[in-house]
């Protein structure tokens, strides 16, 4: 970057950048890009090679004080993205080429919008730094994964290509509490919901909002066995540590938001959340048993309760989930932008995206659609 007096450094892990001076870059308070979250990632064995990712992050200096910087880890396979390019990378591999490792700018295993580009200003600077570690890298791409909905597109587009999909995201239309918000819903839709509110309240089970400084030893073994267990069903691997949870626990205790669920006193399920000033995210689940409605209320209901109560404007649940529009959770596109090094891919790749944006933009429209809201929301996307 020479001849605009800042200089792109990459770093091997976050610890080598001072807290302070990265959550000074921070335009808000959402937890996935704090140094805690990132930091306590890779200093409790969640982010490692073995598991297919690297730190390599990136921040840019003028005189020695950081300007700007972006999450960005080697990535050795395309787990914990949640932006799919696995039939990119077979493309590669039939051509005999090495699509992995590749640079990804992100939160990981968060499918989360937020901010990825820090600093005031200086977006283009750190995009062209990526560009340019994989040209003297070789590596086949970098990718941007879940900015913000409203944040500016890079302004190369012919270099960046546009990827969208869309979430299921629960907004506050000036709603006085619960049944406030069940009023605005369809009558079907309205009664569903009470019916299984009413059969996880039968079932003797009722359910704790506890912040990550209220939680015990015992729960946090029961919230990580949880989790884990919901992995492994899946045929995935748990890669969060219980240790990493424990952490988040003590370094932002009141943005972490566990919902413990009890049935005649015996813990039964959990339902894992991050919040910020303005949004709760819903993050993992899992439960020791089968209770009918028990998943909904702990995942979804319980969190538009506790959203109502602390003034949060908005409750994003998770990637995928149509079934979560019939419980008030809107469409909300999101987005991805992708550099692919080599023009005939990048070429390729952008025929494909054209077609795949027309398709997301049906499916988008099908989506909207499908409102369980008598009147569309105010303050809904």
């Amino acid at each position: 970057m020479s001849g605009s007096g800042r200089k792109a450094v990459f770093h091997g892990r976050l610890a080598d950048i001072a807290p302070a001076a990265w959550d000074a870059l921070r335009p808000d308070d959402n937890p996935f890009l704090s140094h805690a979250f990132l930091a306590g990632l890779e200093a409790h064995g969640c982010i490692r090679p073995e598991l297919g990712w690297q730190p390599h992050h990136l921040a840019l200096y003028a005189q020695d004080r950081l300007v700007g910087a972006a999450p960005v880890y080697l990535k050795y396979n395309s787990h914990g993205e949640f932006v799919f390019d696995w039939a990119w990378a077979e493309a590669y591999e039939r051509h005999g080429l090495d699509y992995y490792p590749k640079l990804l700018c992100a939160a990981p295993y968060s499918p989360v919008c937020g901010p990825r580009l820090l600093g005031d200003g200086h977006a283009e600077d750190l995009l062209r730094a990526l560009c340019e570690e994989c040209q003297r890298r070789g590596f086949s791409s970098a990718h941007l994964n879940f900015p913000p909905p409203d944040a500016a597109a890079p302004a190369d587009r012919e270099l960046w290509l546009e990827r969208h999909d869309w979430q299921f995201h629960w907004h506050d239309a000036g709603y006085r509490d619960f049944d406030d918000f069940l009023a605005a819903l369809l009558p079907k839709k309205r009664k569903n919901i009470r019916q299984e509110r009413a059969r996880v309240a039968a079932a003797g089970v009722e359910i704790d909002a506890l912040h990550g400084d209220e939680l015990d030893a015992a729960d946090w073994r029961f919230v990580h066995a949880c989790y884990a267990a919901t992995f492994e069903q899946k045929g995935n691997y748990p890669a969060l540590t219980e240790d990493f949870l424990r952490h988040l626990g003590r370094a932002m205790p009141r943005q972490v938001v566990v919902f413990l669920a009890r049935e005649r006193g015996e813990r039964v399920a959990m339902a894992f959340c991050l919040r910020s000033a303005s949004t709760l995210y819903g993050r993992y689940w899992g439960s020791l048993r089968e209770i009918p409605g028990l998943h909904f209320e702990a995942c979804y209901y319980q969190g538009i309760a506790y959203c109502l109560r602390e003034g949060l404007r908005r409750f994003e649940p998770g990637a995928q989930g149509q079934h979560k529009i019939a419980r008030g959770f809107l469409p909300q596109r999101t987005r991805s932008f992708h550099f692919v090094a080599r023009p005939e891919f990048r070429a390729a790749i952008r025929r494909h995206l054209d077609a795949e944006r027309a398709e997301v933009r049906r499916w988008g429209e099908s989506l909207q659609a499908q409102s369980p809201f008598a009147t569309p929301p105010a303050g809904a996307p």
